[in-house]
């Protein structure tokens, strides 16, 4: 277990520390929409959306794990909620605002942006399957979705930030 752990959480570090790099016009992160959105103002839809989200953390440049926040080719704003739907024993290891948890919500300066990111997130899980997550781009936002949900339970976020 220990080992297993220890795995995870190298695997976790890699993810947090590599830095990278059009939905429709109603979506939340849509890159038609007047109003640019930040990581809250998303977060909140999707709890208002899906019940089992509640925000966790809003990060700050000086509190951001991956060290992307305000930074070149990173996010503008960046949350982690969690999804009651995930069981406690599954993530008692991990911090509060782990991914596992929940998710995570990233906004970046453009489409481009969040997509690299999702491709990056993508390509390191591929090799590492325990560390695996849902991730769903629309416009400029990036929602980051535990692998602890179901593809049903995942496919919900999918469909608030493209509804």
């Amino acid at each position: 277990m220990r080992r297993t752990m220890t795995a995870v959480s190298l695997a976790l570090a890699a993810l947090s520390l590599a830095a990278c790099g059009g939905g429709s016009p109603s979506a939340i992160g849509s890159a038609g929409s007047n109003a640019t959105k930040t990581a809250d103002d998303v977060t909140k839809t999707l709890g208002e959306k899906i019940a089992s989200v509640k925000l966790i953390k809003t990060y700050t440049p000086e509190d951001d794990p991956n060290h992307l926040l305000g930074r070149p080719n990173g996010y503008t704003s960046k949350t982690a909620f969690s999804d009651s739907r995930v069981k406690q024993s599954d993530v008692e290891y991990l911090g509060s605002d782990a991914v596992e948890r929940g998710g995570s919500v990233e906004v970046f300066g453009d489409e481009a942006g969040a997509k690299a990111r999702m491709k990056f997130i993508q390509t390191v899980s591929k090799s590492l399957p325990s560390v695996g997550e849902y991730d769903y781009v629309n416009g400029a936002v990036l929602v980051r979705v535990s692998r602890l949900l179901t593809p049903d339970q995942a496919k919900e976020y999918e469909t608030a930030l493209n509804g």
